[in-house]
């Protein structure tokens, strides 16, 4: 509870992106393959605050966090993806920082002052026979 005082008399000074911005956000996720669009591709995201899934292209309402997006992306016979997305600080959060930083602990905590892009392109590399002429796969012996 003192926390929440905290920043909201810290608002005043700065902005606590706990009062003004949300802890959730929506973000589109789009897959692709040789560069065109890949759809049907089920993808989960995870992070500290959760884990989400969604089906290529869509839309999903994640909760942001100050730690990376992690999007692992799949489709059966075609291809897979995992990359790590980074969240970006935005101005309410830096203006906490400024004010004594109580108002930063909160906002890092509820994920408030963090972003993720608003849309994530996802690189699928090939699996299956496609995949063969990259090199050996694991386990094979190179001299």
């Amino acid at each position: 509870m003192f926390r929440y005082a905290a920043c909201a008399a810290l608002a005043l000074a700065g902005g606590c992106s706990t009062l003004t911005e949300s802890t959730q956000q929506q973000v589109a996720v789009q897959t692709i393959l040789d560069n065109r669009p890949l759809s049907g591709a089920g993808c989960i995201l995870v992070n500290g605050a959760g884990k989400w899934f969604v089906t290529t292209p869509g839309r999903v309402l994640i909760h942001k966090h100050a730690g990376a997006l992690r999007v692992d992306c799949r489709k059966e016979g075609v291809g897979q993806a995992d990359e790590l997305i980074g969240s970006k600080a935005h101005g309410n959060l830096w203006g906490n920082v400024l004010t004594l930083g109580v108002g930063y602990l909160v906002d890092r905590d509820t994920g408030a002052g963090y972003d993720y892009p608003a849309t994530l392109t996802i690189e699928m590399k090939k699996t299956g026979a496609a995949s063969s002429s990259e090199g050996p796969g694991a386990g094979s012996v190179v001299y």
